[in-house]
């Protein structure tokens, strides 16, 4: 699977201001205005500031979440679906458990199969 990080580098640099219109947001992330629209229904977590006449601003923690949907969808091939269980997974995981944290469970789980693999090999 493709680094995020990498994919990324491709992509124009983002500039240091503070709001991005939907143009400007489509050239630093090489999308067209209506997938970013479409996005925006798919994805709860991408939500631009809407002024005068429903215009949207995007900040730049919006333009790097853009970035990070596109390359789980376009480099990674994520379903929308998927990228959207991602992040809300990594939401998940920063507000959560610590990073790396292990569900005992699984731990358990797979304690169990590698002793019944130990079993068969010493048989």
């Amino acid at each position: 699977m493709l680094d995020p990080e990498s994919s990324n580098l491709e992509l124009p640099a983002i500039p240091g201001k503070r709001y991005f219109t939907i143009g400007e947001v489509a050239e630093l992330c090489l999308v067209k205005p209506h997938v970013l629209r479409y996005w925006e229904q798919e994805f709860p977590q991408l939500k631009p500031v809407k002024r005068r006449g429903n215009r949207r601003y995007y900040q730049r923690h919006d333009v790097e979440l853009i970035r990070q949907i596109r390359s789980l969808l376009y480099e990674q091939g994520f379903t929308i679906g998927g990228a959207r269980q991602r992040l809300e997974g990594e939401e998940a995981g920063a507000t959560g458990a610590a990073p790396g944290a292990v569900d005992p469970r699984m731990v358990r789980e797979l304690r169990e199969a590698l002793e019944d693999v130990l079993r068969l090999l010493s048989r």
